[in-house]
C-alpha cells in the first residue's frame, strides 16, 4: 500500500512537472508575474491599463495578465542571458517577439502564405478541370480541409490559447487523415479503372 501511494506521488509530481517548462518555473519567473498582475490588473490600475491598450490588442485577446507573462518572460530571458545560460522554454514554447497582435509573427506569415498558396491551387484546379472528372470532389473537399487548417494554424502562432491551439492541432489531424484517404480512394479508383479496361479489352477480343 505504501509503494503503491509512493507510486502516486511521483507520478503526481512528473505530471506538474511535464506540465510546465523551465522558464516558467523559475521563481524569479513567477514573482516577476504576481507582483505585475497586483499592481497594474486590478483597480485603478487596470482600467489605465485598458485605456492605454491598443485596440487591436485587445481585439486580439490580449489582457492584463497576458501581457504581465509576455513581459516577464523577457525579463527572465535576459537574466539566463546574462548569466550565460541557454534561453529556457516557457510554458512548452520557445519565446518570440511580438509583433503588435502576433504572438509569432514568423509562424503565422509562414501558415498565411501557405493557406494562400493552397487556395491559388484551389482556384486553378476549379477552372481547369471538369467536375465530372475522377476524383475532383474528393481533391476539392481535401483541399478545403488544407485550407481550413492553415487558418487555424495562422489563428494559433497569432494568438495563443487554449482553443486555438486544440484546433490548430485537430485540424492538422484532419489533413493527416484526409491525406489517407485520399491516397485509398485514389488507389481504388486507379484499381476499378485498371479493371474495367481489363474487362472491355476482354469483352472485345471475344
Amino acid at each position: 500500500m505504501a509503494d503503491r501511494a509512493a507510486r502516486l506521488v511521483l507520478l503526481a509530481g512528473a505530471a506538474a512537472l511535464a506540465s510546465g517548462s523551465q522558464g516558467d518555473r523559475e521563481p524569479m519567473y513567477r514573482d516577476c508575474v504576481l507582483q505585475c498582475e497586483e499592481r497594474n490588473c486590478s483597480g485603478g490600475a487596470l482600467k489605465h491599463f485598458r485605456s492605454h491598450q491598443p485596440i487591436y490588442m485587445s481585439l486580439a485577446g490580449w489582457t492584463c495578465p497576458d501581457d504581465c507573462k509576455y513581459e516577464c518572460m523577457w525579463v527572465t530571458v535576459g537574466v539566463y542571458l546574462q548569466e550565460g545560460h541557454k534561453v529556457p522554454q516557457f510554458h512548452g514554447k520557445w519565446p518570440f517577439s511580438r509583433f503588435l497582435f502576433f504572438q509569432e509573427p514568423a509562424s503565422a506569415m509562414a501558415s498565411f502564405l501557405n493557406g494562400l498558396a493552397n487556395l491559388v491551387m484551389l482556384c486553378r484546379y476549379r477552372t481547369s478541370v471538369p467536375a465530372s472528372s475522377p476524383m475532383y470532389h474528393t481533391c476539392v473537399a481535401f483541399a478545403w480541409v488544407s485550407l481550413n487548417a492553415w487558418f487555424w494554424s495562422t489563428v494559433f502562432h497569432t494568438r495563443d490559447t487554449d482553443l486555438t491551439e486544440k484546433m490548430d492541432y485537430f485540424c492538422a489531424s484532419t489533413v493527416i487523415l484526409h491525406s489517407v484517404y485520399l491516397c485509398c480512394v485514389s488507389f481504388l479508383e486507379d484499381d476499378s479503372l485498371y479493371l474495367l479496361k481489363e474487362s472491355e479489352a476482354k469483352f472485345k477480343l471475344d
